[in-house]
């Protein structure tokens, strides 16, 4: 398939935004406990999900305009139904109606738009590459060479 090995794939799928093939969250249902726990990092090339401290608060503004599609979707839902016979609608004389299915859908979805908006952010950031194993090795052993150079010159101060 090869829709599969592509971002948008990726971003829905909430798998790794470097190799795509690691899962992002610890859990695979958006409905079950511990639904908000991110791996530390990937499971099949080891990139490092936790960024810095804060870097997924980003993601309230992804979550922000999901929220906002999906009332635009339940408007445009309604005024479809109306069109076609389904229901009578009318936005000024049923905006209860619109709020009920909104607020119901809003409820219903949330959390897979609160884990699609931290799937989207991270992705924002991080780009794919093939070799995504290698080049996580040689970041590991970049920092470690940094860390030990740190280490050494504060035991010679």
């Amino acid at each position: 398939m090869a829709f599969k090995n592509t971002k948008i794939y990726s971003m829905v799928a909430m798998t790794c935004p470097r190799c795509y093939k690691g899962d992002l969250f610890k859990t695979k249902s958006a409905y079950t406990k511990g639904m908000a726990e991110i791996n530390s990092e990937c499971s099949n090339c080891g990139e490092d999900f936790n960024r810095e401290p804060g870097f997924y608060y980003g993601a309230a503004y992804v979550s922000y305009a999901l929220t906002v599609a999906l009332w635009v979707a339940v408007f445009v839902a309604l005024a479809t139904f109306d069109a076609i016979g389904l229901i009578n609608y009318s936005f000024f004389d049923d905006a209860i109606l619109f709020l009920v299915v909104g607020v119901i859908t809003l409820l219903a979805l949330m959390p897979i738009m609160y884990r699609w908006s931290r799937s989207m952010w991270i992705h924002t950031f991080v780009q794919y590459r093939p070799d995504a194993i290698e080049y996580n090795k040689e970041k590991a052993k970049e920092k470690l060479a940094r860390k030990e150079e740190a280490a050494r010159r504060q035991s010679i101060h």
